[in-house]
């Protein structure tokens, strides 16, 4: 247990260095000068996001956005997929990132946009969709379940959402 905290310890702060990277600063009485790094490109921007996933993958043993390391990865595909609209590899990224830190609803959205998905996208998509339906029938919003309950089904059917379906 202890390996794997310095381990997490260790990766975090790597991951803050590298972070903090970009801004210099000098020490001189009259002047403080910060440079900030070039704007990284898209494809910057990406590899950054899926290099800081490897790492949170690693640090934490379930992934939430709030944790530095996959909120890192996050937004670098959050940037990528803004730069760049139209890259479904982007775009896809991200709604995985969302769906595997368990941001439903930008998840949810993501999924949505991106039109016609993949068998394993669908799935995704359709275990987001699961989960706002579960969210949504927990504080009585019945016809919201509802509509979330026929939009997983219409990517890929599970036991949780025909569970959730009887219970409407």
């Amino acid at each position: 247990m202890c390996f794997v905290m310095k381990k997490t310890l260790m990766l975090t702060a790597f991951a803050l260095a590298s972070l903090a990277a970009a801004q210099t600063t000098t020490t001189d009485t009259t002047t403080t000068d910060t440079t900030a790094a070039a704007p990284m490109s898209a494809a910057e921007s990406y590899s950054k996001a899926q290099e800081y996933a490897v790492q949170a993958d690693v640090a934490y043993p379930t992934p939430f956005y709030d944790r530095t390391l996959w909120k890192a990865s996050v937004n670098q595909a959050y940037l990528a997929a803004s730069a760049e609209a139209g890259n479904r590899d982007y775009n896809a990224y991200l709604a995985q990132l969302y769906t595997k830190t368990q941001w439903w609803i930008n998840a949810y959205n993501a999924w949505t946009k991106l039109g016609d998905l993949n068998d394993t996208e669908k799935q995704w998509a359709s275990l987001s969709a699961a989960k706002l339906a579960y969210i949504a029938l927990q504080r009585g919003d019945k016809a919201t379940a509802s509509a979330y309950v026929a939009k997983g089904q219409a990517w890929a059917d599970s036991p949780s959402l025909q569970a959730i379906k009887k219970r409407l």
